[in-house]
């Protein structure tokens, strides 16, 4: 997979990509992600990205020609990319998002700024638009660098387990079980005696208790969509399987 990310703060998303999954993902060769600074591609000698807004108003728009530039350089010759406007009016960011898009074999991620981007990106040079949350940041580097994270760690090979993203919370419409490790006691908290039991059958059914009970609790919206199976109603209905003590 290649993904290019067009930024006006390219020292920012540079210094955080060489860390941890995503970072030896570059290195394995699993992944190559390129840092695209916008002001390159900006026309004048000042290298201006961003303008003040036709009609008036506050703050500053960033400007269309730079990050058409920008685009036309990152997508030359290749096939077509997934471009993609990090924006808080785009649609929601989701675990099954991040598996349509780990399939793709080229990303373009556009990063907004100032008050906002001209218009003629979202409507003529980017195919979607992406938010991580209902809020708004300074600029769309951060919510970059979540996708980033989130897609390069469902490629293979980047993770040492590859079944861990089948168990990752949302990976099947339910949050994640709880993890413990050792110490076994610690101030007088204890890991459940089950997870000690040497039961792979006990601890499956302690885990996806826990799953179904705390996505019920924590994310009712998740709940409601989620298909119960007859074995998960009866799993519910006889309660927690373990108490959560030392045996």
């Amino acid at each position: 997979m290649r993904v290019d990310v067009l930024t006006v703060l390219p020292e920012m998303v540079e210094h955080a990509l060489g860390f941890s999954i995503v970072g030896r993902a570059r290195e394995a060769g699993l992944v190559d992600v390129r840092v695209v600074n916008l002001r390159d591609y900006a026309a004048d000698r000042h290298r201006t990205t961003d303008d003040t807004p036709c009609g008036g108003g506050g703050g500053m728009i960033m400007k269309v020609d730079p990050v058409a530039s920008a685009l036309d350089a990152v997508t030359a010759g290749g096939p077509p990319a997934r471009t993609i406007l990090m924006d808080p009016q785009g649609g929601a960011f989701t675990q099954r998002v991040a598996r349509d898009l780990a399939a793709e074999q080229h990303l373009v991620l556009v990063c907004g700024r100032y008050e906002g981007v001209d218009e003629r990106i979202r409507e003529h040079l980017v195919t979607e638009e992406l938010s991580i949350g209902d809020y708004v940041l300074t600029g769309g580097e951060l919510p970059a660098l979540v996708v980033l994270d989130t897609v390069i760690r469902l490629l293979p090979g980047a993770l040492g387990d590859a079944g861990a993203p089948e168990r990752d919370s949302f990976a099947d419409g339910l949050l994640e079980h709880p993890h413990y490790t050792r110490p076994r006691t610690f101030r007088g908290w204890e890991v459940p005696a089950v997870l000690f039991s040497g039961n792979h059958a006990r601890i499956e059914r302690w885990r996806r208790w826990h799953q179904l009970t705390r996505t019920r609790d924590r994310r009712p919206d998740l709940w409601e969509r989620y298909p119960l199976t007859e074995a998960d109603r009866r799993l519910l209905a006889a309660g927690e399987p373990e108490s959560p003590t030392v045996e």
